[in-house]
């Protein structure tokens, strides 16, 4: 499953495929190196900036 990440810094927007068995907690953008973080209330960056819910979540 692929999800378009969008940086909130620089508005990079970064197709990325998304593991089916863990929560990615951090990723560094790869337009301004800003290290994307969960947003309060979500489990991963995919939930806080992807236009697709991480599987773990999806699944609820």
């Amino acid at each position: 499953m692929e999800s378009n990440l969008k940086c909130p810094e620089c508005g990079h927007l970064e197709k990325l495929e998304m593991p089916t068995d863990q929560c990615i907690f951090f990723h560094p953008c790869s337009g301004c190196g800003t290290v994307l973080k969960p947003l309060p209330g979500d489990c991963c960056v995919f939930c806080s900036f992807g236009d697709v819910s991480c599987p773990p979540k999806a699944a609820e």
